[in-house]
């Protein structure tokens, strides 16, 4: 039986899923809320498959396909969406799994961000950095803040993504938009590159490799203001993730670039909302105050829990206080939150919605 792609991907849109996936000898899914749900009950026929995703790949994604069994590309549906695909084989043939990514970027305030967030943004210069597990909403929340830059600063702005997933339209902001595998060879590449194309802002896709990292970290000392993300779930194991990619020798210098180049670190998780319709982030926020700025310099990673917990009148707070704030409000369920916080043992009372 056949199938048409483009129909299940309008389909996902319009049932508010974030991902679709198509496996082939496997029925399609869509990952709603968090939850796999079997669109229809029809295996799916691994050449139609195939002959499907090779009409929408880009020829450069299909070269990288051919070579090494797996791809990332962007796909675009006018009028409906926008969709990162990663492109795959596996035992029964071929597969992809599409994340929807919105037309346009939501704001910060539509996303009920914390007010602070809107201050990163003012920076000139430093290091800011969104991380949590895939599908935890870091492009999301990266891409309200770029919209909040275009929006109210002027300035050149400088995206480096793979794929693009949000393509921002320039308001106040000249915007260069590059593409790994696309228009660059690598993070680093044109990191290293943009360094010389006179940024105001830029914005890295993922901190995935000790160069990218070198070079966001110099970026953000030299007087850009540096986004990033790391597939990390608090802040003290971001700043351990990026001080132990370093060679033993640099690490003494690493944390002191940090201590002064750092402005803040966004970690955040996706959680099922209380009455099933949607999902709402919990936000663990660290700034970068004269007290933290001690204990990055002194490798003290340890005590930074111990700082969110008393920074607050600075804006801080962490995921559990995050949890705890969104419990009260009644959005998530008590289980929910237990499943999600860092110590169970201070929600263990709320985990009976069972």
């Amino acid at each position: 039986m056949e199938f048409n792609i483009d129909d299940y991907l309008k389909e996902t849109v319009q049932k508010d899923a974030s991902d679709l996936h198509l496996i082939a000898g496997q029925y399609p899914r869509i990952r709603h809320y968090g939850e796999l749900q079997a669109l229809e009950e029809m295996v799916l026929d691994n050449e139609h498959l195939t002959n499907q995703l090779y009409e929408i790949t880009p020829s450069a994604a299909m070269k990288e396909f051919e070579r090494a069994d797996q791809a990332d590309f962007a796909y675009n549906i006018e009028g409906v969406a926008r969709f990162r695909v990663n492109m795959l084989r596996h035992i029964n043939g071929v597969g992809a799994i599409f994340r929807t990514i919105p037309a346009s970027a939501f704001t910060l305030d539509e996303l009920k961000m914390p007010e602070i967030i809107k201050s990163f943004c003012r920076n000139s210069n430093g290091l800011v950095l969104v991380t949590g597990k895939t599908g935890s909403g870091k492009s999301t929340t990266l891409a309200a803040m770029i919209d909040h830059i275009n929006s109210t600063t002027k300035g050149h702005i400088i995206t480096i993504e793979d794929p693009i997933e949000f393509v921002h339209q320039r308001n106040k902001c000249l915007l260069s938009q590059r593409e790994v595998g696309v228009h660059t060879s690598s993070f680093a590449a044109a990191l290293r590159s943009a360094l010389r194309e006179d940024p105001n802002v830029i914005l890295v896709g993922e901190l995935r490799d000790l160069e990218t990292m070198r070079l966001a970290v110099t970026a953000a000392e030299v007087g850009i203001l540096v986004f990033g993300t790391l597939h990390t779930n608090s802040a003290a194991a971001t700043v351990d993730r990026i001080v132990n990619a370093f060679p033993a020798n640099e690490q003494s210098q690493v944390r002191a670039m940090l201590s002064t180049s750092l402005r803040a670190i966004v970690s955040q998780q996706l959680l099922r909302k209380a009455d099933g319709k949607g999902r709402v982030a919990a936000i663990e926020l660290l700034v970068n105050t004269s007290a933290v700025s001690n204990l990055l310099r002194e490798g003290k990673t340890e005590q930074l829990e111990s700082a969110l917990q008393s920074g607050s009148s600075q804006g801080m707070q962490t995921m559990d206080n995050a949890l705890k704030a969104l419990l009260d409000r009644r959005e998530i369920t008590g289980e929910e939150a237990y499943r999600h916080a860092t110590n169970k043992a201070l929600f263990q009372a709320f985990a009976t919605d069972d």
